[in-house]
């Protein structure tokens, strides 16, 4: 990319496929005039050691860290021994959530119907063992439930037009002890009823080919089934952020700002998670080490967020948590998410709204003293930069894009991570951030306001 973009002016802009919007090659409006790369920079790219990142990862990624697992926990444990080990006091904050195991086990059997059947369960569908006739319930949109007996039965309900969990409430409303639920579209059915409720019953999902070929079946005839789903489990659990701070150096010459770098190191379900995301857990750590000992006037936070693949939990937590007075004093969020594939594409920096702001400037800045050419930006969010953005703090999503073929699969491994691409990210941020911290830059805070919630930012959306 960099050899393509170098004939480019600066003030233009090119597409790239970040989320489906515009990256922008903006020049910073308001950034402070820099030096010239080695008269600070040398201080933080000299100090980076690629091999601790990579070496760091490789330790995080031999096995999956689902949020509120051992795995996750054994993670926190050493992220928080290896913050401690450049001299850091370090902070543990615990938090709860609903967590969901899937079930072990399916069965739907059909009175009559002679052709195979392999039901797939809903995230947060309950257990159960039920037995009742099948009726056809349409989308089941309560107006369709009306009129419609369900009382003991177990609903066949297609797929569209309202999330899943909104229709498995409507017929257990109804009185159904059961819901099936077929696709629209060709293909299996990946889907979540949302959020753990009560009030569901056992629900499953069929193909559109199953589906339909079961509302024939029972059409015009009454058929009995029995539905069985085994091994869910919703529950509280418990996860963790790691926090370490580094004070300001010389406490006669400080500001009141902070600056906060973060990653999130929980994976998903069988993914060991070498990019999503040990790889920013791991430049999260190796900037700690780098910036312990430089002189700044600006307090330095470096945390690690837990369950964010849950819905940005662990950063939603502490941004929630945060004083009024804290949130004022924080003036920028620096977010590390997948910032080390060798399979992605090139390097943006996402915000909430598309906009530049403090970060973005900083990182432009930065890389277009690195590298002769202003890192685009583009508006994204599902990552933990998004707590901090609506709540008024200027705050960017590192990442590589387009995502890599791996993403969220048990071949996101330590073989897939390039070495080239950890430097990079690792020189721009590390960078950026000294370029506020230093001493002889005490530039302004940049004004902030707050912004509504968004749910469509985050990870989990109700899937229709």
């Amino acid at each position: 990319m960099k050899k393509l973009i170098v004939k480019i002016a600066l003030a233009a802009s090119l597409t790239f496929s970040a989320f489906g919007t515009q990256a922008v090659l903006a020049k910073p409006a308001n950034t402070t005039q820099s030096q010239p790369y080695k008269v600070f920079d040398h201080k933080i790219v000299n100090q980076i050691n690629v091999d601790n990142i990579y070496n760091n990862i490789d330790y995080l990624a031999k096995v999956p860290r689902v949020a509120g697992t051992p795995a996750e926990y054994n993670a926190v444990q050493f992220i928080k021994n290896e913050f401690k080990s450049y001299g850091y006091d370090v902070k543990i904050q615990e938090f709860t959530f609903t967590g969901y195991t899937p079930p072990s086990n399916m069965a739907l059997s059909v009175e009559g119907f002679t052709e195979t059947l392999s039901p797939s369960a809903f995230t947060y569908t309950p257990s159960g063992d039920v037995t009742g006739n099948i009726v056809l319930a349409g989308l089941g949109k309560k107006e369709e439930l009306n009129n419609t007996d369900l009382t003991g039965k177990i609903a066949l309900i297609k797929r569209g037009e309202i999330p899943f969990g909104e229709k498995v409430l409507n017929a257990a409303a109804a009185g159904a002890v059961g819901v099936i639920i077929y696709n629209n579209t060709d293909g299996a059915v990946n889907g979540t009823l949302g959020e753990a409720s009560d009030q569901y019953v056992p629900a499953v999902a069929l193909t559109k080919a199953e589906g339909e070929a079961l509302a024939a079946h029972v059409q015009n005839n009454t058929v009995s089934a029995s539905l069985k789903v085994e091994g869910a489990v919703t529950e509280e659990r418990t996860s963790h952020n790691v926090i370490a701070t580094k004070k300001p150096t010389n406490k006669n010459k400080v500001n009141n700002n902070v600056i906060v770098i973060g990653s999130h190191h929980d994976s998903v379900e069988l993914a060991p998670g070498a990019n999503d995301d040990a790889s920013g857990t791991a430049m999260t750590l190796e900037l700690a080490r780098v910036l312990k000992n430089v002189p700044t006037d600006t307090e330095i936070r470096f945390i690690t967020f837990g369950a964010e693949e849950l819905g940005l939990l662990g950063s939603e937590h502490y941004v929630d948590n945060l004083p009024e007075a804290e949130l004022n004093r924080i003036i920028a969020n620096f977010n590390l998410d997948m910032v080390g594939s060798k399979d992605a594409g090139d390097l943006v920096m996402n915000t909430v709204d598309g906009k530049p702001n403090l970060v973005t400037e900083l990182a432009q800045a930065s890389s277009k003293r690195l590298n002769g050419v202003p890192t685009p930006y583009a508006e994204g969010g599902r990552s933990d930069h998004v707590p901090f953005g609506e709540a008024g703090i200027p705050a960017a999503l590192f990442i590589h894009e387009p995502t890599e073929p791996w993403y969220h699969t048990p071949e996101d491994t330590i073989d897939k991570i390039s070495k080239e691409k950890l430097q990079d990210v690792a020189e721009i941020v590390g960078t950026a951030v000294y370029d506020s911290a230093r001493f002889d830059n005490m530039g302004p805070k940049e004004k902030k306001v707050k912004k509504e919630k968004n749910k469509a930012l985050y990870h989990k959306k109700p899937v229709k």
